[in-house]
């Protein structure tokens, strides 16, 4: 690998990564045998309403290790940071802005998820959200599975109109934008929540699910955050997660379900296994599956190592004149 630092910038990124590319990575990276300890559990510093979130991996490659780190200012705003080191040498070779790094991996994760859950063939699409994250999932999930239609919900109606127009377009199908979250789900196979709401009630009720409906939830990934209520995990068969252990125990849908008096310990499936194939579940007419996603370093690292490459081979980003001492033994 080349010493010299690299920075990739958001438009980088966005010149960078594919959705193909993207979900094939993600799906490589779960391939590997599992190793917690090359992808710990997150690291979340608070203080009042700043939190600092780190995420840390070693890629299965053994090129890169890296870390994720989140800010949450007080406003409330966001910013992502992702350095990678070379795992040969300890040396720093990139820095990315990881902000459309962490919309892509999330949404490839669960495209991962549904490419494996869902029976082959056209499917009925909700999306409840209409922001960076719900476009990605749309974008990400249309390169699995065919629509056969969309129906967006968002509580700003310009919000859902302007969604329901880019999808018009990029699906060539009419995607519906309707006014409420149960008009949106009646009649999907899929539903994606991708937004929670405003004052953390629930967008999405468990007693309006048909069955055979699969539920993708990527909003609620902290102890005080809601997108689904206790219903949806009282009805869901089994609940695949990326993070098992912190699904269950640090996302609040989950914990308000454990509340409730709802035993779901037994029905969570790793989606490691799911894609390692050590554990068969398919969408059936007469069940419902959820898919609860919180993000992992596993997956920021394996597409911002991906993306270091690239940018390598094509020659994009800026190179920095600076970097860090590595210190051998003595």
């Amino acid at each position: 690998m080349s010493t010299q630092l690299l920075f990739l910038s958001e438009a980088d990124t966005e010149r960078l990564l594919t959705w193909p590319e993207v979900i094939a990575c993600l799906a490589s990276a779960y391939q590997a045998p599992d190793d917690p300890q090359a992808a710990p559990p997150r690291v979340v510093a608070r203080k009042g309403s700043a939190w600092l979130r780190v995420l840390a991996a070693l890629s299965a490659s053994g090129r890169c290790m890296g870390v994720k780190i989140i800010g949450r200012a007080r406003t409330p705003q966001s910013s992502y940071l992702i350095p990678l080191w070379d795992q040969a040498t300890a040396e720093l070779v990139c820095l990315l802005d990881g902000k459309h790094i962490t919309a892509m991996r999330t949404a490839g994760t669960t495209a991962v998820a549904v490419d494996r859950l869902l029976p082959p063939g056209g499917i009925n699409v909700a999306v409840l959200g209409a922001g960076q994250e719900a476009q990605a999932h749309a974008s990400a999930i249309a390169t699995v599975r065919p629509f056969k239609s969309l129906a967006v919900f968002s509580p700003t109606p310009a919000s859902r109109e302007g969604f329901a127009r880019k999808f018009s377009q990029e699906l060539k199908l009419e995607c519906r934008a309707v006014d409420s979250a149960r008009a949106a789900i009646a009649g999907a196979d899929l539903v994606i929540a991708a937004a929670r709401s405003r004052d953390e009630t629930p967008i999405l009720e468990g007693a309006w699910l048909k069955p055979g409906t699969l539920v993708t939830s990527i909003g609620s990934t902290l102890p005080e955050q809601f997108e689904v209520d206790p219903e949806v995990i009282r009805r869901a068969e089994l609940i695949v997660a990326d993070v098992p252990e912190e699904v269950m125990h640090e996302t609040g849908d989950l914990l308000a379900a454990r509340a409730a008096g709802v035993d779901f310990a037994s029905r969570i499936v790793a989606l490691a296994d799911l894609v390692q194939g050590s554990r068969a579940v398919r969408q059936r007419a007469d069940n419902i599956i959820l898919f609860k996603s919180v993000g992992s370093g596993l997956q920021d690292i394996a597409v911002a190592e991906m993306c270091f490459e690239k940018a390598r081979q094509r020659g994009l980003g800026t190179r920095l004149p600076v970097g860090l001492s590595v210190k051998g033994k003595k």
